[in-house]
């Protein structure tokens, strides 16, 4: 008796084609970027390590659905809160904060000039009765339009 495809099919191990479905879920993840497409696939491969050893359908299937909510439950979230939390650079005038500078010219509550970042820059002193001398070294902690405020 010849044996029809149908009678292959059915005797292909439940494993491989969890294992089909893993990477059937795995190309579009590569293609479009969604993780939660690779949570499926892992389930699907923990399907098929639980048929392998196995566990009967019904046991594969929870297997494969209780893997890939876990995941999905517990990883996204997580990704989701490192995908939100992008580090902040400071720019223009907030970058010059917190910098050091040298003075070139007296600087007290009332004006001088000081170099902060190669260029020169008007300061002024944050405590109006302090004063640095020429050579000194200074803290930028504010900006207020074209002067810096040093202390």
């Amino acid at each position: 008796m010849s044996r029809t495809y149908h009678d292959h099919v059915n005797d292909i191990d439940a494993w491989v084609w969890w294992l089909v479905g893993a990477v059937a879920l795995g190309i579009p993840l590569v293609v479009t970027a969604m993780p939660e497409l690779g949570m499926l696939a892992v389930g699907a491969t923990a399907a098929a390590v639980t048929a392998g050893v196995g566990g009967g359908i019904t046991v594969q299937v929870l297997v494969f659905a209780a893997v890939s909510v876990a995941l999905i439950a517990v990883v996204r979230p997580i990704a989701a809160r490192h995908r939100s939390q992008r580090p902040q650079y400071a720019t223009g005038v907030d970058a010059l904060k917190g910098r050091q500078a040298v003075v070139l010219e007296r600087v007290d509550g009332s004006g001088g000039r000081i170099k902060l970042a190669g260029e020169v820059w008007s300061a002024r002193s944050l405590a109006t009765d302090r004063a640095y001398e020429v050579g000194e070294e200074v803290d930028v902690v504010e900006i207020e339009g074209a002067t810096a405020i040093v202390m």
